[in-house]
């Protein structure tokens, strides 16, 4: 019997196995998950040993992925079974399907107990190791006196010792208060005497968690720490078997050096030397050898022992020798140790002794910034940047500038924002700060923010020495043929206030000044027009007595953005051009820019309040990223004229909740992708009638619209024919068309996919009301204007429009006006600001009354996430170096989706181009794939570069394999599904769809998982 039990077993296995594909494999699991469920309906026919069979393939179908919704009480009930197969059988499966909060581990919680109390090693350690996967505050008030008795008996074997420990530091971090600190402290002095080393590396992890909280009750435990550590460098009893390639037991030597850091000083003299005589040691016999694993385990113990020596502020001779050893490390081959070697001389430039030792490397620093590992990059920029000074500030700035131009694009901003701050800190003269600000607009404009040219302003307005100079660079740069809009910012800024200074040098004639910054206006965003308009005024200013012609030229110019859709452009053409009628008044309207009240300057301010971005830090960043993943719910059918029916669910992490580490663990990310682009307006449909809405569709011209309302005798418009077949509700907020007296003409979801794709166009419209939207989009910030039409001859009475955003939007409604008048139109403009990627959608809630019907509509506004990209085309010297940066999941995630409606290469680039990515014919040698790129704006990333690559099969047009990347993960994620949703066909009829799958879980094909039947046939 046992043998045929185990033969099913097998053959389940193989059958999984040897399936095709992923549906074969689905229905096997399904058929056996029935039989399953019949055999266990009728559990009093089945053995112990029957059950445990059955469990066993239950723990299988889980591992490879599927929900396991019953069987865990015959799980669980094994625990209590007197034999071994089947109480280990109990054991692992409970561990592996139920979390700590689950109800049926109270049912367990006396047999675990009396098994960890009992005689029984195996049952101990069985029970022990379930404890300390699981956790949980019920387990650690109930179990951990036993476990704390285990851990300190004499009569028991080191083997359950151990597992007594990392079950008691498991039970401590679920509840701290499971260890008394007064009577535990002397207890934890004696278990450091423990000779067995397997024994105290497990009680070292529970120190190293016990001090981390509370080091001033465990001073009793630092000698110990200190004499286990002489033991250990002198190889003192330490078994082989805990001797790794020479090094003795270099796990224990970390810990007990991790322990020590917790202690703030150490003042007994002997301890002191003799922990220092220990560190020399350590100091002076490690070095670089071919064997990679020695290595790893060498340079481990030797940078904890870094750590500590900086966290004990050695004396300056060892601190020296440090980063003489760093210095060494920094210039091997192997990318890990150079890695460590700059991480950790960063480290000590917090200790003031060694800046000078450390400015000896510099040469080999800055090579490390041109290291083709983008982490070994970072590292050397953060390096330069803390060990700069006044004596090195030039160099290491022009180093800085020079690297610029090169750098990979997930570095610019970075790099731009520390040479700004560094040039501000130790510029050794004014002009030199301002010859690096302009060279860092002019070489990376798009990552320079708005904080650094405001500085520039500050400092020539406040030193009237610099201010001819300025204008003079300004001018310079100026007049370049490829100017970026921020370099345009500021020198017309510059230039409007102190051009008059150089009038009588060549090139400076206010004519030649305005002709100049006039062939930048037409390339510049309407955030810069106001700027510029100013600039123009003051000109005028200083240009007396008056040029006519000149004057001409720009009264032309405010006359043309009197009727500008932005009202702060409006407002200034017309108070300017006002202003400049009154002629040499206008010297004393328009006089020059005071001086700034001195303040602290915003850059040094983010220089204090940011840490240095090291790997532990990374790391933290990742998982807290990865903890959770916000997937929108789309609920069947909301409530007719109700609140909107949209959840966000909390998707779990794909770490189990029952997991484990009890080792510390360090990931490297590498944050954050930039682009050097100018984004351009996007192309707007021309109007196809005049009407109500007429100006609606006019294309974001300069002149913008010309007028406000129009007469009661144009036509309204028509309903916009719905454009591309787009999947229905584009996986965003669904909005069901109101169950209000009142219907709407035309489809409202077809309308929003339409406007989707463009950017003016009707939302919504009644037999009462019109509603149209014209919007404008640059980097992440975006401006609405909805025209509201009234379409009869009596008024719209109670008028209300509440804005219901989403979290990742910041939004900004005016106020609209409660009457509209009878054939009238009102424009309520929208700003908005987008935080960070996300697929949901704002929510518009209007209602009005006319005559005496109340209507109430909710209409989703289309700012979804195309809205924010600007597509950008890549050479393939760009786009590989960056597709191999970006390594693995969550920053590149893989899907092969299946469904897609069936179009050719040319359709698909067409819908890739609506959606504002850019395709790069040539990229793939394939002709069947298509790579392209596109530049996504928030508040948060900034610019970020995306780069897709599609892999289509010329046989079967119904599937294809995406892959997405970018320097984010959460908007990798949301881009991926959101191209997906445009080119899956999903019937508007369905049900919900499920919720997307988080970034910390990437998909994968069938044939790519790890097959959980090698790791259970192990244990058969």
């Amino acid at each position: 019997m046992a043998l045929s039990g185990m033969r099913g077993l097998s053959v389940f296995i193989s059958d999984v196995r040897n399936c095709q594909n992923k549906e074969q494999e689905r229905q096997r699991v399904d058929k056996e998950l029935g039989n399953i469920r019949t055999r266990f309906k009728n559990e009093k026919g089945l053995t112990p040993y029957e059950k445990k069979k059955y469990v066993w393939k239950m723990l299988y179908i889980y591992m490879l992925g599927y929900d396991v919704d019953f069987g865990h009480m015959e799980a669980v009930s094994l625990i209590s079974a007197p034999k071994y197969p089947e109480k280990q059988v109990g054991y692992i499966v409970t561990s592996c399907l139920l979390n700590e909060n689950h109800d049926f581990l109270r049912l367990v919680i006396n047999t675990v107990r009396n098994d960890i109390i009992g005689r029984n090693e195996t049952f101990q350690c069985l029970a022990l190791t379930m404890v300390g996967n699981i956790g949980g505050r019920e387990f650690a008030e109930s179990l951990a006196p036993d476990v704390q008795k285990l851990l300190i008996s004499s009569s028991c074997r080191p083997l359950v010792r151990k597992k007594a420990a990392l079950c008691l530091l498991r039970l401590y971090r679920k509840n701290s208060d499971v260890v008394n600190v007064d009577g535990w402290s002397d207890r934890m002095a004696q278990l450091l005497d423990e000779r067995d080393i397997g024994v105290l590396t497990s009680v070292m992890s529970l120190l190293v968690a016990l001090v981390a909280n509370n080091h001033d009750a465990y001073w009793s435990c630092l000698p110990k720490c200190v004499k286990i550590l002489e033991r250990l460098a002198r190889s003192q009893d330490v078994p082989p078997e805990y001797t790794y390639y020479g090094i003795p037991s270099p796990w224990l030597q970390v810990k007990t050096m991790r322990a020590l850091q917790y202690f703030p000083t150490i003042e007994d003299p002997n301890t002191r030397r003799s922990l220092f005589e220990v560190l020399q040691r350590i100091l002076m016999g490690t070095d670089v050898v071919k064997n990679v694993n020695k290595n790893n385990a060498s340079h481990a113990v030797l940078f904890e022992a870094l750590a500590l020596v900086m966290h004990l502020d050695a004396e300056k001779e060892m601190m020296s020798q440090c980063v003489a050893l760093l210095g060494k490390f920094i210039a091997v081959r192997e990318p890990n140790i150079r890695y460590l070697g700059l991480e950790n001389m960063t480290r000590m430039l917090m200790v003031t002794d060694v800046q000078e030792s450390i400015k000896r490397h510099q040469a080999q620093i800055i090579t490390s910034l041109k290291d083709p590992d983008i982490s070994i990059r970072r590292r050397a920029l953060d390096l330069l940047y803390g060990m700069c000074d006044v004596t090195n500030a030039k160099d290491i700035v022009e180093e800085l500038l020079q690297y610029l131009s090169t750098a990979d694009f997930v570095m610019r901003e970075e790099l731009a924002l520390k040479a700004a701050i560094l040039a501000e800190k130790f510029a050794p003269d004014l002009s030199w700060y301002v010859d690096v600000i302009l060279q860092l607009i002019d070489k990376a404009g798009d990552f320079v923010s708005d904080d650094i040219w405001y500085r520039v302003v500050q400092f020539v307005t406040n030193n009237e020495d610099l201010q001819p100079y300025a204008a003079a660079k300004a001018r310079e740069f100026l007049d370049k043929p490829a100017v970026h809009e921020t370099m345009v910012k500021v020198s017309s800024y510059l230039l409007g206030e102190y051009s008059h200074l150089l009038a009588r040098r060549p090139g400076f004639s206010p004519k030649e000044i305005f002709a100049m910054i006039n062939d930048k206006l037409p390339t510049v965003s309407t955030s810069t027009v106001p700027l510029i308009l100013s600039t123009y005024a003051k000109i005028l200013m200083h240009t007396q007595p008056p040029d006519p012609e000149l004057q001409d030229q720009i009264w032309t110019i405010f006359n043309k953005y009197e009727s500008f859709i932005d009202v702060e452009i409006q407002q200034r053409a017309v108070e300017y051009f006002a202003l400049s009628r009154k002629g040499a008044a206008l010297m004393d309207i328009l006089a020059e820019m005071p001086k700034f009240p001195e303040r602290q300057s915003a850059l040094l301010k983010r220089a204090e309040d940011t840490e240095v971005d090291t790997a532990e830090q990374s790391a933290i960043k990742m998982r807290t990223q990865q903890q959770t993943s916000n997937a929108l719910v789309v609920t069947d059918q909301p409530p007719a004229n109700g609140p909107l029916s949209v959840g966000l669910v909390k998707m779990p992490s794909m770490q189990h909740a029952n997991d484990t580490n009890l080792a510390d663990q360090e990931l490297i990310h590498a944050n954050g992708a930039m682009v050097l682009m100018d984004p351009q307006p996007a192309p707007v449909a021309a109007p196809p009638s005049a009407d109500l809405l007429g100006d609606l569709l006019s294309p974001l011209a300069i002149e913008g619209p010309t007028a406000a309302s129009v007469s009661s005798e144009q036509n309204l418009m028509p309903g916009l024919e719905s454009g591309p077949d787009a999947v229905g509700a584009l996986a965003l907020t669904t909005v069901e068309e109101q169950s209000n007296s009142v219907q709407p003409i035309g489809n409202i979801t077809e309308r929003f996919n339409a406007l989707c794709l463009k950017d003016s166009g009707v939302l919504y419209e009644d037999p009462y009301i019109q509603i149209g939207i014209k919007a404008e989009w640059h980097a992440h910030h975006g401006r609405f204007v909805l025209f509201l039409g009234n379409k009869n001859t009596s008024p719209l009475a109670s008028v209300q429009a509440v804005l219901l955003p989403p979290s990742h939007l910041k939004m900004e409604l005016s106020l609209v006006p409660e009457i509209i008048p009878p054939r009238a139109q009102v424009q309520c403009p929208l700003e908005l600001v987008n935080l960070r990627a996300s697929r949901e959608v704002a929510v518009l809630d209007l209602s009005y009354k006319f005559s005496t019907a109340m209507v109430n509509v909710k209409l989703r506004l289309p700012a979804v996430l195309n809205k924010f990209l600007q597509p950008i085309s890549v050479t393939a010297e760009e786009f590989f170096p960056q597709w191999r940066s970006l390594s693995g999941p969550p920053l590149k995630l893989q899907e092969v989706v299946r469904g897609v409606k069936p179009m050719s290469l040319p359709d698909m680039v067409s819908l890739f181009n609506s959606l504002h990515l850019a395709v790069s014919p040539g990229l793939d040698p394939n002709t069947n794939n298509l790579v392209a790129s596109t530049t996504f704006f928030s508040e948060t990333t900034r610019a970020m570069l995306c780069l897709i690559r599609v892999e289509t099969d010329p046989s079967d047009r119904t599937q294809l394999r995406m892959t997405i990347a970018s320097g984010d993960p959460t908007l990798t994620f949301e881009l991926k599904e959101f191209i997906k949703e445009h080119l899956v066909s999903i019937p508007v009829a369905s049900g919900p769809p499920l919720p997307a799958q988080p970034p910390s879980q990437p998909a994968v094909s069938n044939a790519s998982f790890t097959d959980p039947g090698a790791i259970l046939a192990g244990l058969l």
